[in-house]
């Protein structure tokens, strides 16, 4: 059973920098156990923060780029280098410094890719990808996810059809927020994570924060955990209404 842990900081400065030592540390010692590490992406400000923050922290310099798979959590269906793009702006953030391994940066299709429109048959590519390595999707250290003042993860939306989806990537259409439409990971393939990091700062995330600690199973939040760990990463803000604050 997965264990819950919540981490409340002062503010969101503090907040990025807490949550990139602690993927700098989870990735050394993922390579450290079995060589490779493997890491979910998400989107959003706080995301954002983090990623520059560790292009600035000493410790990183002990991470080997080459052998880290990086995926995402969800991805806006737009055109390639779109600014909107989750892999747009974590490639300016830090990942296009890095001596990565492109054949491990594991983007989900734009738009403008070989599946054109088709933002199904997009999901189902990346399904595939998932799935190079023998298993259904591969073992994630850590998937982080950013948390929506709604309480979304990811592309999973309350009261959405796609909260339904049991395969391992879907289509989102109609989105409540722009775009409409996304291609994202679905539940059963966040809660395959080792851990599970929701992260969240600023007063706008109080309400949903507090509902899904709280245990408000409508919101999607509350339903994304890890195998043996969940780490709820809150600025004091965010977390006004969680009683461990």
């Amino acid at each position: 059973m997965s264990k819950t842990l919540v981490v409340v900081v002062p503010d969101a400065d503090i907040l990025a920098a807490t949550v990139a030592s602690r993927l700098v540390t989870k990735i050394v010692d993922a390579q450290a156990e079995r060589g490779f590490a493997s890491v979910v992406l998400t989107g959003g400000r706080i995301a954002g923060k983090v990623l520059h923050t560790i292009k600035e922290l000493p410790a990183a310099a002990a991470i080997d780029w080459a052998r880290v798979d990086l995926w995402w959590g969800d991805e806006r269906f737009l055109p390639a280098g779109d600014p909107d793009r989750n892999e747009t702006q974590a490639r300016a953030a830090l990942l296009d410094a890095l001596p990565l391994d492109p054949a491990r940066v594991h983007a989900m299709p734009a738009s403008d890719g070989p599946d054109g429109d088709d933002a199904s048959a997009a999901a189902a590519r990346y399904a595939r990808e998932l799935a190079t390595g023998g298993a259904e999707v591969p073992p994630f250290d850590v998937l982080m996810l950013g948390v929506g003042e709604d309480g979304h993860v990811a592309s999973l939306f309350p009261e959405h059809p796609v909260l339904n989806e049991t395969g391992t990537t879907a289509a989102t259409f109609n989105s409540p927020k722009p775009p409409p439409t996304r291609v994202t990971l679905t539940m059963p393939t966040i809660q395959t994570a080792d851990e599970v990091w929701l992260v969240a700062a600023g007063p706008d995330k109080t309400d949903a924060v507090g509902r899904a600690l709280n245990g408000d199973k409508l919101l999607p939040a509350a339903h994304a955990t890890g195998t043996t760990k969940t780490y709820w990463l809150l600025d004091r803000a965010a977390a006004a209404n969680v009683a461990k604050a």
